[in-house]
């Protein structure tokens, strides 16, 4: 998967990371963008956006699973199958920059966000943190109780007037979450579409700077 890296604005070694996870026919560019945002704030950060694991079937961008079909079902199995090339990829991340997993956040848009909320509860030990912008939670209802699942703190933040994935989707992945014991915090954001505004790079900065004290 194609890099895309700012390194620690301190000009320093990273002392933690935040990974960057795109939506369905976007890029690693898309989201390396918040990086400018959010350095001054995290100096010791390096962040890094990738491309997603395959060419989307649109023509353009890049894809973590199919979109053919949305039913819940398909959309879950893409994740299950596209989550080992992620956790891979992870690992040597970790081991390349000599971190431990709790210093490393994922912060996902959209599809970006599905597969980090799929992924991060199912690590052999827990990340730092996820935050998670206009995404769904897949496979949800398999964290309750389930052995080994890691309640890695999570943030989400949606627009009400979001049309590709609407707000319900922020109220079921919040309500799933809590009823599992995770640490979930997050806003609605009013009229909102598919998008991360001002507020939202806000209360994302305060979060990671939480969680990667």
């Amino acid at each position: 998967m194609r890099e895309y890296t700012q390194k620690p604005a301190s000009g320093g070694k990273a002392k933690s990371i935040v990974l960057l996870l795109h939506g369905y026919g976007s890029n690693g560019q898309d989201l390396i963008g918040l990086a400018p945002y959010w350095a001054p704030g995290l100096p010791d950060t390096a962040f890094i956006g990738i491309d997603a694991i395959e060419p989307c079937e649109m023509g353009f961008g890049y894809q973590w699973f199919s979109l053919e079909s949305r039913a819940q079902g398909p959309m879950l199995k893409g994740a299950e199958a596209a989550a080992p090339v992620l956790n891979s990829y992870i690992d040597d991340l970790l081991a390349q920059y000599e971190l431990t997993d709790d210093r490393l956040a994922l912060v996902g848009f959209s599809q970006g966000t599905m597969m980090s909320l799929y992924v991060a509860p199912r690590r052999r030990k827990p990340l730092a943190g996820v935050l998670g912008y206009s995404g769904s939670l897949l496979g949800g209802e398999a964290l309750a109780g389930g052995a080994g699942i890691q309640k890695t703190p999570i943030h989400l933040v949606h627009g009400d007037a979001d049309p590709v994935v609407t707000v319900a989707a922020w109220h079921h992945a919040t309500e799933t979450l809590k009823g599992a014991g995770f640490d979930v915090q997050g806003s609605i954001t009013p009229g909102l579409e598919h998008s991360i505004d001002d507020r939202g790079l806000k209360d994302g900065l305060a979060f990671l700077q939480r969680v990667l004290a």
